[in-house]
């Protein structure tokens, strides 16, 4: 922290929590939490998922109240906030499911909560529309987004994730914030939307307002600055400036234990080609060719429009190719449908769990499930719920869930967790080939060490797998290959062992011919 002038007084803090207590029924969420956010710093929230991160963010925009403590918010204690108490005071939160309402444009996400503080929580029939599209144009230029009336009045659902997120940023810093919260902000984010994000980061604090984070990504708390405040099992276990602090450190603080940060890719592919990719064409994608070996490993990454998201749902089904050949076990295959891809072992785990993956009010149990419910009825049409339920515990133990209550809805579960009953449904079919999009994407560090570990382990087995992300990181420790792709061919192949960051990163912007497969 920079240090105070001689006859300097410091700031008044902009908000404190005083022994904060939180219980959901019998569940002791938050054990006397004690914080202290002051204007113009940045703040990074880490923790395991489950740790009472979320919570204290809900009690802080006036989601929650809590059960016992003070709030003490611009010197005026509260024993709880409402939300237009937290929104009119200065408080703005990017919540990690966006939280935006799809059925509206752009431009009306983004100024809602300017008019809804205005209003005192009571909008008009109509919105001021002049002020409206001042707001969102000032907004979303911050965050580099285009500020046409077009874009201005796209439907939000219309949109990619990755552009959802900008708009869910820029409505957090439409207004005169005072402290801005965001719960995972670059999740969906490349490279230099990362770059930009932490630019208007620097633009909010040298404007006096604080900034909260609540993240899994340390690269970029490093790159920020400020200062961590570590989240386990409910109570504040470390707050000091990050620079304090290795990854190896705030991980150990996290979890409770050490977590290797070297490579997990530690085998060999087994000999022999399990898929060939020839000449593969669909919208986004351009003639690319590749192979994939028994037991290997292959990342595929690039910028959001680089085609790698089209390359995956290409391979799985969910975005038929128009021209192309894929060969997969020594068989020349057609994979128009997911339902095509399943047929002939090819299983994929998409980007957004929430709303591509899983159903969130069903029983971990009938996730599990979901894909082989024809094979458990059988003749007879009845679901054999007894042979599911084994398989589901099987699932559950090799992806080491945190919970033998099968029974639970999937909702109710940490993101690590929902990520962990989404791949063993997959795995429920027994694939030949695995393709994971963004497998980690808001997965705490505890639960990624898990999933790492677990893709190694199918790997050895002889499955193939497919990693499709911008966590560079990710590819670095876990693959043998990685394809770099930019305008929908593939530009670079290198050997993720000798690989860097900075290496894949500069690939990704270099438009190339595509590599012979």
């Amino acid at each position: 922290m920079t240090a105070l002038a001689p006859n300097a007084q410091p700031q008044a803090a902009l908000l404190e929590l005083r022994n904060i207590q939180k219980w959901f029924g019998g569940v002791h969420a938050l054990r006397g939490i004690d914080l202290t956010l002051q204007p113009g710093e940045a703040y990074h929230l880490l923790g395991e998922n489950g740790c009472g991160k979320s919570t204290v963010i809900k009690i802080v925009s006036g989601a929650h109240p809590p059960t016992s403590g003070e709030i003490v918010l611009n010197g005026r204690s509260y024993a709880a906030l409402t939300p237009i108490q937290s929104l009119a005071a200065g408080i703005e939160t990017v919540y990690q499911d966006l939280s935006l309402l799809p059925n509206l444009t752009v431009a009306e996400n983004v100024a809602l909560s300017e008019q809804l503080v205005r209003a005192q929580g009571r909008l008009a029939r109509l919105f001021d529309r002049k002020r409206l599209r001042e707001t969102a144009e000032r907004a979303l230029a911050a965050v580099g987004l285009p500020t046409d009336r077009a874009f201005l009045g796209t439907i939000v659902s219309d949109l990619p994730l990755a552009s959802r997120q900008l708009v869910a940023i820029a409505r957090a810093i439409a207004t005169r914030a005072r402290l801005v919260i965001m719960d995972e902000p670059t999740t969906s984010l490349t490279r230099r939307e990362v770059d930009n994000l932490i630019k208007v980061v620097e633009r909010l604090r040298a404007e006096n307002v604080a900034v909260l984070f609540v993240t899994h990504k340390l690269d970029e708390c490093y790159r920020i600055g400020g200062h961590a405040i570590v989240f386990r099992d409910g109570q504040c276990v470390a707050q000091a400036p990050i620079a304090d602090y290795s990854k190896r450190q705030l991980a150990e603080l996290m979890t409770g234990r050490a977590i290797d940060a070297e490579r997990y890719r530690t085998g060999v592919p087994l000999s022999g080609t399990l898929l060939q990719v020839e000449g593969l064409t669909a919208d986004g994608v351009e003639n690319v060719s590749f192979s994939l070996g028994r037991g290997e490993i292959l990342g595929i990454t690039g910028l959001a429009d680089s085609g790698r998201n089209e390359l995956a749902m290409a391979l799985t089904g969910v975005l038929p190719a128009k021209r192309g050949r894929l060969t997969l076990d020594g068989k020349i295959v057609s994979v128009r449908s997911p339902a095509e891809a399943i047929g002939h072992g090819i299983g994929y785990v998409p980007e957004d769990r929430l709303a591509e993956g899983l159903f969130l009010d069903k029983s971990i149990l009938d996730n599990e499930i979901a894909l082989i419910v024809r094979r458990l009825a059988g003749a007879s049409g009845i679901v054999d719920r007894q042979e599911g339920r084994r398989l589901a515990e099987r699932l559950s133990q090799e992806m080491r869930l945190n919970t033998s209550d099968l029974d639970l809805p999937v909702g109710a579960l940490s993101g690590g967790n929902q990520q962990r009953v989404l791949i063993g449904r997959w795995l429920s079919i027994g694939p030949k080939l695995l393709v994971l999009h963004g497998p980690t994407v808001g997965v705490d560090v505890g639960s990624k060490d898990t999933i790492y570990r677990v893709i190694q382990a199918l790997a050895e087995a002889g499955m193939g797998l497919v990693i499709v992300s911008d966590d560079l990181p990710e590819l670095l420790q876990n693959a043998d290959r990685i394809l770099v792709m930019n305008g929908g061919r593939i530009v670079e192949e290198v050997e993720a062992e000798r690989a860097t960051e900075d290496q894949l990163y500069q690939a990704m912007l270099t438009t190339r011919t595509e590599i012979a497969p």
